[in-house]
């Protein structure tokens, strides 16, 4: 069973439709999902709508799951944590081999922008993967990250089916939206065609990079960890300033992630601060990290807990 996330809008419809048309002829089942935020007047409604319509195209089951979005990070963050929760489960009660996302080439360029705007390091700028693991083990798939977004409506078109434009996505209070629709259209008009299928190209080239990178911090932090002292999370503070900085940075926010510090709050200020514990050391006590965590050193060691 493979299952397709689809919105309504027409890059899902677009992925739910191809899922529709190959499944057959690859002799495998496959099933559709909407999440139902319920943000918006009518959402239970549109729900409803998408389900019909993944039905009419052959994916059985099709069927809707409402979610509360009410966790922190802000509302892009929480409707995203609830709705990969729900697809988990979904995924879970469904016995799916893999659930398909309906993320594009556009989508990444924007994702790259706004991580280039944040200051943020390479992971962020190698944008989406094209498939990656959650902690509950669901395999999630991009198979659109290649095509832009016009071709995802003109398959709409081809198949006759009629996307739902989400009015979320023209709302300028959205950080992502004023990418779309006002940094990315400047950049193209002042740089020439291709921007984003270059932004898309430099992703997956970071990617390459980060995955290198990560793999080093790992073998480092596992060399370097030191028993916990009651702490979260501890590091050997022996042998980590002499590190590569891009590989000590990894390990620093590696303890603090253990310790319990959410990744989406984590940023680089924050491991900048920790790593001036190790390499600008002058007696400070301590940094507060995000999630009541603070990191500091003791006994030959940097030790992440709560405050």
């Amino acid at each position: 069973m493979v299952l397709a996330a689809c919105s309504g809008g027409a890059d899902s419809l677009a992925l739910a439709g191809a899922l529709a048309f190959e499944a057959p002829r690859a002799g495998r089942p496959a099933g559709g999902i909407t999440i139902d935020h319920g943000l918006q007047d009518g959402s239970d409604e549109r729900a409803d709508a998408v389900v019909r319509t993944m039905a009419d195209l052959g994916l059985d089951p099709s069927g809707s799951v409402a979610v509360t979005v009410d966790g922190g990070g802000g509302p892009e963050n929480a409707a995203r944590d609830a709705r990969y929760a729900a697809l988990d489960d979904a995924a879970h009660r469904l016995g799916a081999a893999a659930v398909l996302l309906g993320h594009t080439q556009d989508d990444q360029a924007e994702t790259v922008l706004l991580g280039l705007a944040r200051g943020s390091g390479a992971r962020s700028l190698a944008g989406m993967p094209a498939s990656f693991r959650r902690s509950q083990g669901v395999l999630y798939l991009r198979p659109l990250l290649d095509l832009n977004r016009a071709t995802t409506r003109r398959a709409c078109k081809a198949m006759g089916l009629d996307p739902w434009d989400d009015p979320h996505n023209i709302d300028p209070g959205y950080a992502r939206v004023r990418v779309r629709h006002e940094a990315l259209p400047a950049l193209e008009k002042a740089l020439g065609p291709g921007v984003a299928e270059a932004l898309a190209r430099t992703a997956r080239m970071l990617r390459d990079d980060a995955d290198a990178l990560d793999e080093l911090a790992a073998r480092a932090y596992s060399d370097l960890e030191a028993s916990e002292d009651g702490y979260g999370a501890a590091v050997r503070l022996e042998g980590l300033g002499n590190l590569p900085r891009a590989v000590r940075t990894r390990v620093l926010r590696m303890a603090a992630v253990r310790a319990g510090s959410p990744p989406g709050t984590l940023a680089a200020v924050h491991v900048d601060a920790v790593d001036r514990l190790v390499t600008a050391w002058h007696g400070q006590r301590h940094v507060d990290l995000p999630g009541g965590l603070r990191a500091l050193r003791r006994s030959g060691k940097l030790l992440f807990g709560p405050v």
